[in-house]
């Protein structure tokens, strides 16, 4: 990271307003927020950790697209997999019937997975890896309720997959856990195995729950709250549904966040990580008795399973299997970590995470954390905001140690504290 190589970032051009016929058609509104924070740069060229302005200027991306780059951007052997694809000119698109490259995907899949899966699903977005993974639990038992964890995040296109969404949790005594919601879904505190099994009736048909917050906060949960849920699964014979699609693939030090207590979900939902950076693809696993309840054309996905997307994901899962990066990911999370906490900042409220999935989150003073990321982001290093006051930091999983310990010390100047 060549942080001293920038010069002076040029002033941003006036917003048009959206009556402009020259306006920004791609969501003027958040266009023009954006440029009003000097959020909007256009980003010309990324390679491996780092992006590139039209100015040539270097920035180390800690945001990762919300984790979806685990090999950073634009990775060669990803590529090749692609490349490799059109020289043989094989099909992009291919309806009905799964191709090879489906069926190959699905296989090294269940063989990574921890708990007994014997079926895949495809989808292209997570959201819709959610919705199709809430479906068929619900077809296969014949119950309506799902049970998910406040504060969690579980896609957006429909309301129903975005299960538990971003509200405040209801303040207490206004509405006591179990919290049921008109749509299917009731809700619990996170981190409180004592909730779920109050919240589990003859109606609930499972427990949907993220490993590791991401947008809620990046939340670890207490040490035990999966495997006590995993327990309470398995007495009232509800399925344990893991979330993983920010978690998985070795974004926290293992291959999937659930591998950190042993626990073996019933239903694991991934994405993100799985299309290496350069497709979108996303994939539902789990036992014949909960996916083989769909009958052609239930539910179905135009681009989910395409050959490409499935040759890309084997390419990436090749690749994070061969180097280790789930390994790298701890070593270098408990590093950069222990950096961020060292910073001793007086804004700094706690940083937390596992692996390469970190929260920095702030005092309740100390402003949104969306002004941090922009004063980063002038300092060549970008990360997201997620809810308030929380700095999202998310690597690649191939980032250089020198370039963490670089953004460390940006930090600590942003941050005031100490280097």
């Amino acid at each position: 990271m060549r942080l001293e190589a920038r010069g002076p970032r040029p002033e941003q051009s006036p917003s048009r307003t959206a009556a402009d016929p020259g306006a920004d058609p791609i969501n003027p509104e958040l266009n023009e927020l954006l440029g009003r924070f000097r959020f909007n740069l256009e980003f010309v060229r990324a390679s491996g950790p780092f992006l590139y302005d039209a100015d040539g200027t270097e920035y180390l991306d800690l945001c990762t697209n919300y984790g979806a780059l685990p090999l950073g951007h634009n990775p060669p052997e990803v590529w090749e997999a692609l490349l490799e694809a059109q020289r043989r000119q094989a099909p992009a698109l291919l309806r009905p019937g799964f191709p090879a490259e489906a069926r190959e995907l699905a296989r090294r899949l269940i063989a990574l997975a921890p708990g007994e899966m014997h079926a895949v699903t495809y989808a292209v977005s997570g959201g819709e890896a959610v919705e199709a993974a809430c479906d068929a639990a619900r077809a296969a038992t014949g119950r309506p309720l799902v049970v998910v964890a406040q504060g969690g995040f579980h896609g957006g296109p429909l309301g129903e997959v975005a299960a538990a969404g971003l509200a405040e949790p209801p303040a207490p005594g206004e509405a006591p856990a179990p919290h049921a919601r008109p749509d299917g879904f009731v809700e619990v505190p996170y981190g409180d195995a004592a909730a779920l099994e109050r919240a589990i009736t003859p109606d609930t048909v499972g427990f949907l729950v993220e490993p590791i917050q991401g947008e809620g906060g990046i939340v670890v949960p207490p040490d035990g709250y999966l495997r006590a849920c995993r327990e309470l699964c398995t007495r009232h014979r509800v399925l344990f549904m893991a979330d993983e699609i920010q978690t998985g693939l070795g974004r926290t030090g293992r291959r999937f966040a659930c591998d950190h207590e042993g626990v073996r979900p019933d239903v694991l939902i991934l994405g993100k990580a799985l299309g290496g950076g350069l497709m979108p693809v996303s994939a539902v696993l789990a036992s014949r008795e909960v996916l083989g309840v769909f009958r052609p054309g239930d539910h179905g996905s135009t681009f989910g399973g395409n050959p490409l997307a499935c040759a890309v994901a084997r390419r990436a899962i090749e690749i994070l299997e061969r180097d280790r990066l789930a390994e790298r990911a701890a070593a270098l999370g408990d590093r950069f970590r222990a950096r961020l906490a060292a910073m001793r900042s007086p804004i700094v409220r706690e940083v937390r995470g596992r692996g390469l999935l970190i929260g920095i989150e702030l005092e309740a003073d100390a402003g949104p954390a969306k002004d941090y990321c922009k004063r980063l982001m002038h300092e060549g290093v970008l990360c997201k905001d997620t809810v308030e006051r929380v700095l999202r930091v998310a690597p690649p999983l191939i980032v250089d140690e020198r370039d963490l310990d670089e953004a460390s010390a940006t930090f600590a100047r942003v941050l005031g504290g100490r280097p």
